[in-house]
């Protein structure tokens, strides 16, 4: 049988929106959601619309439904292992660097299972003193706006990725380390990708 891995791979960027929206609800709830929870989550107007992204997962041996009931969509034995946050790579503590995707995955159980967060592992020194060392991993909760002093994934016009404390200041943005003997990257224009909501350390 088929892994839930090479399942997902055939599916359509919509089709596996669907499915990982359906796998968070049984996750954290217990039960899958209704077609119109589904319709009304991706702006699908028609209940046939969802229908047929759920017949398409049904094909692809990811999900069944029990017909005639209510939040009876079921995840099938093999891809509820497929479980945990996207590892989407490494991101530089250090001087910036280019994010690269990676196609892994990292559990840390329930306690940030959410869709709109994800996974990097950390390289270079410059985040010590906010305990963040070069190996560690920082769960992201994916977002475009920070507070001041917040740390985030920061990206840069050119397209370079870095973690810092977040400073937007008058014709600037000041990217700080949180390193004493690192000087802070000032940068004209700046993206906030997410901002860390925790750090894990594999000793």
């Amino acid at each position: 049988m088929a892994s839930s891995q090479s399942a997902t791979d055939s599916l359509t960027k919509r089709q596996k929106d669907v499915f990982y929206f359906i796998r968070e609800k049984i996750q954290s709830r217990g039960y899958g959601p209704t077609v119109r929870e589904i319709g009304e989550e991706f702006e699908i107007s028609s209940p046939n619309g969802v229908v047929c992204h759920l017949k398409a997962l049904e094909r692809k041996g990811l999900i069944s439904r029990e017909k005639n009931m209510s939040r009876a969509i079921q995840l099938k034995a093999e891809v509820e292992e497929d479980a945990g946050l996207p590892f989407v790579g490494r991101i530089a503590a250090g001087v910036l660097h280019e994010a690269i995707g990676q196609d892994e995955r990292v559990d840390f159980g329930t306690m940030f299972s959410h869709r709109d967060h994800f996974v990097l592992e950390v390289t270079g020194d410059s985040m010590i003193e906010a305990h963040i060392d070069e190996g560690d991993y920082v769960v992201v909760k994916q977002q475009e706006t920070a507070r001041p002093g917040e740390i985030v994934v920061a990206e840069t016009d050119e397209g370079e990725a870095t973690l810092k404390y977040w400073y937007p200041e008058k014709n600037r943005i000041r990217l700080q380390p949180a390193n004493s003997g690192m000087q802070p990257i000032y940068v004209k224009n700046a993206k906030v990708r997410g901002v860390v909501i925790g750090v894990v350390r594999k000793f």
